[in-house]
């Protein structure tokens, strides 16, 4: 797999990422929202990871992936968190050391089009409340989907496969994280059955 070079990756959101790393300060810890694949496969290493639960956002396979889980000519999906619900999750502490490194290496995986909106969302821990940076997406995105016919969602389950591997993979991969820390999430259980019933699984 190959890794985007962290020392380009902010240069596809530049006001982004100069907003967010104001808003850190390059000081204090630094926390991150894992609530699909970087639940499975963070990429970095971590202090410490907690159970976290996110108000006012949810997770939901609503944004086109042309690059990683799809193609141009057959765009699969991601998950992105949206306005509105809560969301179960896992948030991770950065070391402190390198923190900063890791940041820019998170960013050049995530942002690569720029297409997220990343902020700093409140995480609810057993420890305590956290400042965590999630990746969240607005509906006026070009490239948010609205609830699709489940129609469409089986011909791109069945049919989407971008650099990173296929749709249902990451569909698959995101169940199976979720159901190991027991995290129920019904629309995820409602897609894998469709996709079982479809002969996909």
């Amino acid at each position: 797999m190959q890794i985007p070079d962290p020392s380009e990756g902010w240069r596809s959101a530049p006001d982004k990422w100069h907003r967010l790393r104001a808003e850190w300060g390059g000081r204090g810890e630094v926390w991150v929202f894992g609530y699909a694949s970087l639940i499975w496969r963070p990429e970095f290493e971590a202090a410490e990871h907690r159970p976290a639960l996110v108000h006012g956002w949810h997770r939901a396979l609503r944004m086109r992936s042309r690059v990683n889980r799809g193609t141009p000519q057959v765009p699969g999906l991601v998950f992105a968190l949206l306005p509105g619900g809560a969301c179960r999750g896992v948030v991770y502490r950065l070391k402190p050391a390198n923190a900063e490194s890791e940041l820019e290496r998170l960013w050049a995986r995530e942002m690569p089009t720029g297409v997220y909106d990343p902020r700093w969302l409140p995480c609810r821990t057993p420890q305590g409340v956290v400042q965590a940076l999630g990746f969240t997406l607005s509906r006026r995105s070009d490239s948010y989907l609205g609830r699709l016919p489940d129609e469409q969602m089986v011909h791109i389950l069945r049919h989407a496969r971008g650099r990173y591997g296929s749709t249902l993979d990451y569909l698959a991969d995101t169940s199976r994280a979720l159901h190991e820390r027991g995290v129920h999430d019904r629309e995820i259980q409602r897609l894998m059955r469709l996709a079982a019933l479809h002969g996909l699984l």
